[in-house]
């Protein structure tokens, strides 16, 4: 049967929404059941069976298409976060303001080439211990959040997973190099503000605390350096090779880096692979499960009413703050397309898909749950010792930041 032809009924949305409500609440609401992979992974299983079964008899060119684009995904996710393991920064330096707003403009840019994931896990800990000494730390993590785990990836598709997954849908490798001017917009704001904010707090600290840190002073020190050049192969993978050699590719970096990287290095990371499986358990019933969702949104999506680029940033965004932002992306793609636009890349204008791109990568910054490594990070800087805010105070950091932004990003690109 033609792809043109069948589509499914509107309950077939049923099992793609059970599984973002399920990410969306399953870790707040039964942490203990949601800690084991094999539950997740039972889950998506659950879910996405039906899908299968369906697309089995009526479309089965569907699933070969999903698998292939599901093989891609993880191959990229699972090198990026294997070979930036790989590397650790230790050190530390003064943390005066200056010094925490370059963490966070290096971390920006590491973003877009390594991922979200993989600068955040690079960079947390040499900032965590670099303020060490100081007592007023959490508003410092809380906009690496924003920056490094989430709008610094917006300039490639090895940054943040809707954009890899756009890429995978037919958007050029250099397409998001256009968003430069968002990315630059947003992170110039949130450093400017960031700044400030920590100029204030650097004064209230204890004059005992800033003369300790002024002190214990340890330069900041790269081991596995050799990764650097792996995930160079990583980046050049990407952008020149097709599927199936890209996946062959991708693959062997990552093995390559298990195999030459002395295990001292990822104890000091704290690596393990749990992240990663993770991942790949709830996105197998994510693409499977949004398979049918997509399908109706191409049919229907011009009953939805959103019709202007400010309109898809937003609806694009919210969305993307509570659910995972990579079928978010998907969804918003899907509808755009079904509204006759000029088809100037995959399908859609070049400002609904950057209104798209931006509001899923920039507002997965909105909460806790938005994007993978906000929770890691947060993890991450509890287990040293910083009092981090709850999920409604972190909303409250948000509003009072992010959204301002983001209406400035509306009035500036998508009036």
């Amino acid at each position: 049967m033609e792809h043109t032809v069948f589509v499914p009924g509107l309950w077939w949305i049923a099992p793609f929404a059970a599984m973002l409500v399920a990410i969306a609440v399953l870790p707040l609401a039964a942490p203990a059941f949601w800690a084991s992979n094999l539950r997740k992974l039972g889950l998506s299983v659950a879910l996405s069976l039906p899908v299968l079964v369906l697309y089995a008899r009526v479309r089965p060119e569907a699933l070969a298409h999903t698998a292939a684009d599901y093989a891609s995904f993880i191959a990229l996710l699972g090198s990026l976060f294997v070979i930036s393991g790989g590397i650790v920064v230790t050190g530390d330096i003064e943390a005066r303001p200056s010094v925490n707003a370059a963490f966070l403009a290096v971390g920006a840019v590491l973003a877009s080439f390594i991922g979200t994931t993989g600068a955040s896990i690079l960079l947390i800990r040499p900032l965590l211990s670099t303020n060490q000494e100081r007592r007023h730390v959490a508003h410092t993590v809380v906009f690496f959040i924003f920056m490094v785990a989430n709008v610094g990836g917006c300039l490639t598709p090895l940054g943040d997973p809707p954009l890899f997954l756009g890429y995978l849908r037919g958007v050029p490798f250099t397409w998001t190099l256009r968003l430069a001017p968002h990315w630059l917009f947003v992170n110039a704001l949130l450093l400017a503000i960031y700044y400030f904010w920590d100029r204030r707090e650097h004064a209230r600290e204890l004059p005992a605390d800033v003369a300790r840190d002024r002190t214990r002073i340890r330069p900041l020190h790269v081991s596995g350096k050799r990764n650097l050049v792996l995930l160079a192969v990583v980046v050049a993978s990407v952008a020149a090779l097709p599927t199936p050699l890209r996946e062959i590719a991708l693959v062997a970096a990552a093995v390559t880096c298990l195999a030459v990287t002395p295990s001292s290095i990822r104890e000091a990371n704290k690596f393990t692979f749990h992240a990663i499986a993770e991942v790949a358990a709830l996105f197998a019933g994510i693409f499977l499960t949004m398979v049918p969702a997509l399908d109706i949104l191409h049919a229907r999506g011009a009953d939805l009413g959103l019709t202007r680029p400010w309109h898809f940033f937003w609806a694009s965004g919210l969305l993307s703050s509570f659910l995972d932002n990579a079928p978010t992306y998907l969804t918003f793609l899907a509808v755009a397309q079904s509204l006759g636009l000029p088809p100037e890349v995959a399908g859609v204008s070049h400002e609904v898909l950057a209104a798209i791109s931006t509001g899923a990568v920039f507002m997965g910054a909105n909460t806790y749950i938005g994007n993978g490594p906000n929770f890691m990070v947060r993890a991450i800087a509890e287990e040293r010792g910083v009092r981090m805010p709850t999920f409604g105070g972190y909303m409250l950091y948000s509003g009072a930041v992010l959204i301002p932004c983001f209406v400035l990003v509306t009035l500036v690109f998508f009036r």
